[in-house]
């Protein structure tokens, strides 16, 4: 677990509080029962030493003093219970002294010999031994009655008290952060399901939202303002989509106004070279513009789902090789050769002509970039339930940095890459809008030994059937990035 996470701050301050909680009940619990085990002890000798003391006073005067000790050691029996009585005649000489208990918790003749407090009965503790004292007047003489019991009995008790704290705690301890860690979880739940959920939603799915919880919490207006945040970056995405598209609509028109009269004016009016020259460099750079407004409008169209047409199964591997064999023409003027190994059927589901058109992007791409006399590699396999088209090229490679962005709209490489090679950088960006439209992906990568592969991933036939995709006409592009 990550210990900077919410999850486990939650779970490591309830177990510290629990820890410091039931520390400090054991501990309460503890002294609390030392006091009342001490309390009980007291009380029961003081009412002990009474009852000796009554016994004195009801009997040494009629019946003798041989007589009463022997009453009250058949009475008490203090060797065999753990208890000390000691009686002290009106001159301090022993009346009467218990013997020592079988454990010897105590020597009875080792207790020293006290001098009664002015508040009497206050319990003294001695060792092992408790002692109280009383006194008893009988015929005007003051006895002094002591009595005692060893402390060790509650010192057992609170020994095994300790131990059932050692087991307990750290069971109750236990139990307590099991508890709160599947509490966090719990209330975590909405938190991951939120967050699976943004994590699906991309540029080309914004009509998503976000789950919300009824529970009328922080979660629950969370999700709500999310939910509204997502709600107008899609009004803005569409707004710019449709900016674009139209835009690129309305171009078309002008654009291929202004090619035609350009070619006739170059054609037909007697013009000098220099003109003609820079009519020339004029209709050139009005047909890339055409070129691009036309990848404009194929990527507004892919990127609203309106250009994905006439679903199909078919064989990718054979519609590589067919392309490959129409492009290799281009490759030979640059002495670059392209090889597509044989291998078995890839059926995949799709647009045939889309698909067809990610083929001719890539490679138009690949043989741009690769040095005269190069090599290039068309290769289609099976993977995870995916088909996968790998394109690899003998050109420079892409920078590191610039990886992440060889599918954006317009981006182009540093100059490395890009060195006197003409293009509109919008190529990849169409293979990726066709790519995304079908379900699949594209990914660019350098390879070891140099140079660069483009791969596609496309949904196997088996896979489930993009009936969702609409229908529609859309002239192709293929250009670099």
């Amino acid at each position: 677990m990550n210990s900077r996470s919410i999850s486990f701050r939650l779970v490591a301050w309830h177990a510290g509080v629990s820890l410091l909680v039931c520390a400090g009940f054991g501990l309460y619990t503890y002294f609390g029962l030392s006091y009342f085990l001490q309390m009980a002890q007291s009380d029961t000798l003081q009412r002990r030493a009474h009852e000796i003391a009554a016994i004195l006073a009801s009997h040494v005067s009629r019946e003798g003093e041989a007589y009463t000790i022997d009453l009250i050691r058949t009475s008490y029996a203090p060797e065999n219970n753990d208890r000390f009585i000691r009686i002290r005649r009106p001159d301090g000489s022993l009346l009467y002294v218990s013997g020592a208990p079988p454990d010897k918790d105590f020597d009875p003749a080792s207790v020293p010999l006290l001098t009664l407090e002015p508040d009497g009965g206050r319990p003294i503790a001695l060792g092992n031994l408790l002692l109280v004292q009383t006194p008893a007047v009988i015929d005007g003489r003051r006895y002094l009655v002591d009595c005692g019991g060893s402390k060790l009995p509650d010192r057992e008790v609170l020994r095994g008290f300790l131990i059932m704290l050692g087991i307990g705690i750290p069971v109750i301890l236990l139990v307590t952060v099991t508890g709160g860690a599947v509490l966090v979880r719990q209330a975590f739940k909405p938190v991951r399901r939120i967050t699976n959920a943004a994590k699906a939603i991309t540029s080309s799915n914004l009509g998503q939202r976000l789950p919300v919880t009824q529970t009328s919490d922080e979660l629950e207006h969370l999700s709500v303002v999310l939910n509204q945040m997502i709600g107008r970056l899609e009004d803005a995405f569409q707004h710019s989509q449709r900016f674009s598209a139209d835009a690129s609509h309305e171009l078309r028109t002008p654009l291929t106004i202004m090619r035609v009269e350009l070619e006739s004016l170059s054609q037909d009016a007697p013009l000098d070279k220099a003109t003609r020259e820079k009519i020339g460099s004029i209709l050139e750079e009005t047909v890339r513009m055409g070129k691009m407004v036309e990848g404009l409008l194929a990527i507004s169209r892919l990127d609203t789902g309106e250009a994905v047409i006439n679903v199909g199964r078919f064989d990718l591997s054979a519609l590589v090789a067919a392309t490959a064999e129409q492009i290799a023409l281009l490759a030979e003027e640059k002495n670059i050769t392209v090889r597509c190994p044989a291998i078995e059927p890839v059926e995949v589901i799709g647009d045939r002509f889309r698909v067809q058109q990610v083929i001719v992007n890539l490679m138009d791409n690949a043989i741009k970039y690769s040095p005269a006399g190069g090599d290039i590699l068309l290769n289609t396999r099976v993977a995870g339930g995916d088909a996968i088209l790998e394109v690899d090229d003998d050109g420079p490679g892409i920078p590191g940095e610039a990886l992440p962005h060889v599918f954006e709209r317009f981006f182009r490489a540093d100059s490395v890459r890009t060195h006197s090679v003409n293009g509109t950088g919008l190529g990849l960006s169409i293979v990726r809008s066709i790519c995304l439209a079908h379900g699949g992906s594209v990914e660019a990568a350098n390879r070891a030994g140099g140079g660069c592969r483009i791969t596609v991933r496309l949904p196997l036939s088996q896979g489930p059937s993009r009936n969702e995709l609409k229908r529609t006409s859309l002239p192709g592009q293929k250009n670099d990035h």
